[in-house]
């Protein structure tokens, strides 16, 4: 049986379906969020809920005690703000926070495309996340999707 797992993005489209499977098998799953009450109906035994902001650092202290594995799955795209700079300050707290604590690998969902090549803010974004991630930890598997799409999902 896996390591605890800690999932953010728990309340999009990806982390909310990624969460249902692990507690389909189940595994224990601590979920970051900035909103608990969004997850509350969505929880079983082998799920803790935590709050916490990947923005602020000292916040994700005590949330990555004890874990294995952390799955990243955070934009900041809806941000009001300048979301690439919220994306990287964002990436670089969880990465030193996950290298600090012990997490053994964090595995992380960007977008594909190539970097040589002119790429959206979007797309541009999501490889810098990937690369903020690798230079504090030192574990970080990374799949690039070219567009997710399903029943739920912000593009459906």
């Amino acid at each position: 049986m896996p390591g605890l797992i800690l999932l953010t993005g728990s309340t999009g489209y990806v982390g909310g379906r990624l969460l249902s499977v692990l507690q389909g098998r189940g595994i224990r799953v601590r979920c970051l969020t900035r909103r608990p009450e969004v997850l509350s109906d969505r929880s079983n035994a082998t799920t803790e809920i935590v709050i916490g902001d990947v923005m602020d650092r000292e916040s994700l202290e005590a949330v990555l005690v004890d874990v294995e594995t952390a799955y990243y799955f955070v934009h900041s795209m809806g941000a009001k703000r300048d979301f690439e700079q919220e994306d990287r300050i964002a990436a670089a707290n969880f990465g030193k926070a996950a290298a600090a604590a012990g997490v053994r690998r964090i595995i992380y969902l960007g977008g594909l495309g190539n970097p040589d090549e002119k790429l959206s803010k979007h797309l541009r974004s999501r490889q810098e996340t990937g690369d903020v991630l690798r230079e504090h930890h030192p574990q970080v598997i990374e799949f690039r999707a070219s567009i997710v799409i399903g029943s739920g999902s912000l593009s459906f």
